[in-house]
């Protein structure tokens, strides 16, 4: 009988895809991790049920999480990553000539060893001798460190109810962010759904919280196929005059510095990422809530029981209504 992961994004909504084959699994003090072969996906990283990335379509997620905060930065030569444990954050940073050392910093060194052992594709990076990853909570190697940063790029959980991460997207956190980099230093951070029905739950308020800490901050998006919606992702830019580049420009930068060929990112797909929609551009001007760690953006946890491996229709019911990527 077919073998299918079931994944109930919210309560009236369920993603449902085919599995061929669970290839590796393992369980870590934090989280159940999973590489599966999928019909319609191919081979994806799945954490408590819920994909990470595919091999179909990871690019694109992490092409417009990496590179429009590196390409905007004249010289990006230090690089801190919050999170990112499958490796391909610091991959896409790598591929940055002017980059001297990017440290990475993961809380679950389980994730980090299953990845580097099941997927592949990211093998070079962890081998490159410019990354220094460190398995600790990143808020306190940030608070600590004694370096500065030219780009901080945070690839976190969502801020789910009792997790880990919900208060990292807090004014407090941004602010401790911005004394860590160097003048003119860039801030990104992924911003959940930016779909119709979920933009203004994370990234309408992260995107106002991060316009109170730096002088210029903006929002995109992108459609991932796998995740089934829109990605969101917010930038905070130290200097103003970063924040918008041409297209031109885009293309003279990603030519002149980037190793390798860039899949999805290029001038023309960098000016439709920062192109929303009438609506959504009214709603992030009208937003107002400033989060903090006494107001943060949290999703209610209904973790028991979300996306089940099922055989035909068989599903396992849950309301968990967030996606819990990276």
């Amino acid at each position: 009988m077919a073998k299918w992961i079931i994944e109930d994004l919210e309560e009236g909504l369920r993603f449902s895809y085919k599995l061929n084959k669970i290839l590796a699994s393992t369980q870590s003090k934090f989280q159940q991790v999973d590489v599966c072969d999928t019909v319609p996906f191919g081979k994806v990283l799945i954490i408590d049920g819920l994909i990470q990335s595919s091999e179909l379509d990871e690019f694109i997620y992490h092409e417009c999480l990496v590179h429009p905060a590196m390409l905007a930065h004249p010289n990006p030569k230090r690089v801190f990553i919050g999170g990112g444990g499958e490796g391909s954050t610091a991959r896409e940073v790598l591929r940055h000539k002017s980059v001297e050392k990017c440290v990475m910093v993961d809380i679950d060194g389980d994730v980090v060893d299953f990845c580097k052992e099941h997927l592949l594709a990211n093998k070079e990076a962890f081998k490159d001798p410019r990354l220094d990853l460190i398995i600790d909570d990143c808020k306190i190697q940030l608070e600590q460190a004694k370096e500065k940063f030219d780009v901080i790029i945070m690839d976190l959980d969502d801020p789910l109810e009792g997790g880990p991460c919900y208060w990292l997207y807090c004014k407090e956190f941004y602010e401790m962010c911005k004394e860590k980099l160097n003048p003119g230093g860039i801030l990104v951070t992924q911003a959940s759904g930016a779909g119709v029905k979920m933009y203004k739950a994370v990234l309408s308020p992260v995107l106002n919280t991060l316009k109170q800490v730096f002088p210029a901050a903006r929002a995109y998006k992108e459609a991932v196929y796998s995740f089934a919606d829109e990605w969101g992702f917010v930038i905070g830019h130290s200097d103003p005059s970063t924040a918008s580049i041409t297209p031109e420009e885009v293309d003279r930068r990603i030519a002149e510095r980037i190793t390798g060929s860039l899949q999805f990112l290029d001038g023309e797909s960098y000016t439709g990422i920062f192109c929303l929609s009438k609506q959504m551009r009214s709603d992030l001007s009208a937003e107002t809530r400033i989060l903090s760690k006494d107001n943060p953006a949290v999703f209610l946890s209904h973790m028991e029981g979300v996306s089940q491996y099922t055989k035909d229709s068989d599903a396992t019911e849950s309301t968990d209504p967030k996606r819990g990527y990276k």
